[in-house]
C-alpha cells in the first residue's frame, strides 16, 4: 500500500527570513492525521533567506539528520563542533542528553534550500554526538546510496535507531529496486524530478509512506530525480 502525502498537502511555515513545508506536525502546525510515520517525526523543508538562520536552541532524546539540497548551512554547537554543510553531505546530531546548537545561512546574497529530518531514538540519554559525511553524486547515480544507518556501515552516518537512510539520483528511463523485508515499512521523500514507485507517479514534495510491499520499483520520468527512501520499522 501507497499512501501519498502531496507537497501541497503540506503543512506551512513563513517569516520573512524563513519558508518551511512540513510532512508532519510540527511547531504550530498540527495535523493528528500526520504526526508521524513509525519513528519518522520530523521532514521539514527549509528555505533559509541570505545572512539569517536559527539562533542558539537546544534539542533533547532526538536523532537530527540535515540534507541540504542547494546554498550553504553553517552549524555551530556547545559540544565543540563548527561546520559548513553543502549540498552532498549528510550531517547527524545525536541529541540525547541534550545539545544546544544553531543553523545559519553564511551566504550574504544566496538562500539556502534544505531537508531537516528527525527520527526517534531507540534508546533515552545517550550521550551527545556529531557527524558529517560527503557522498558525492556518482555514488547516488541511478544507485541508492545508503546514508544512515544504525551501523554507520560503508561510511553512512550513525544513527541510534533501526532505520536507514537511502539517497538516489535517477536519470530518465532508468529504474532502482529496493527490497522491503517483513515488518518493515518505507517513507519516500521527493527532492527534485518526477517518478514512479511500483506504477504511482510522485513529483518533487511529494512524500508516500509504503507498507505491505515487498519490493519497491523506482522509475525515473523526467528530468534528473532526486529521492530519499527512509527504510523503517
Amino acid at each position: 500500500m501507497i499512501q501519498l502525502r502531496p507537497s501541497a498537502e503540506r503543512g506551512r511555515g513563513k517569516l520573512d527570513w524563513l519558508e518551511s513545508y512540513f510532512s508532519f506536525s510540527f511547531s504550530q502546525y498540527y495535523d493528528p492525521a500526520h504526526m508521524n510515520f513509525s519513528n519518522l517525526r520530523v521532514i521539514n523543508e527549509d528555505y533559509i533567506a541570505p545572512g539569517k538562520g536559527f539562533a542558539t536552541h537546544g534539542h533533547r532524546d532526538m536523532e537530527i539528520v540535515t540534507y541540504v539540497l542547494e546554498g550553504e548551512l553553517a552549524h555551530k554547537d556547545n559540544i565543540g563542533n563548527g561546520s559548513i554543510i553543502r549540498p552532498g553531505d549528510v550531517q547527524r546530531m545525536s541529541a540525547g542528553t541534550g545539545i544546544l546548537h544553531s543553523e545559519f545561512n553564511p551566504s550574504s546574497e544566496q538562500p539556502v534550500h534544505l531537508l531537516q529530518i528527525w527520527i526517534t531514538p531507540d534508546q533515552l540519554g545517550v550521550e551527545p554526538s556529531y557527524e558529517q559525511t560527503y557522498f558525492a553524486p556518482e555514488e547516488k547515480e541511478n544507485q541508492l546510496r545508503i546514508v544512515a544507518s544504525p551501523d554507520g556501515r560503508d561510511r553512512s552516518v550513525k544513527i541510534h535507531q533501526n532505520a536507514s537512510i537511502y539517497a538516489a539520483l535517477l536519470s530518465t528511463g532508468a529504474t532502482v529496486t529496493h527490497p522491503l523485508a517483513a515488518g518493515r515499512r518505507a517513507w519516500l521523500q521527493i527532492v527534485k524530478g518526477s517518478l514512479t514507485v511500483n506504477g504511482v507517479r510522485m513529483e518533487a514534495g511529494d512524500g508516500a509512506g509504503i507498507s505491505g510491499e515487498t519490493e519497491l520499483i523506482f522509475a525515473g520520468q523526467g528530468a534528473e530525480t532526486e529521492f530519499l527512501l527512509f527504510d523503517l520499522p
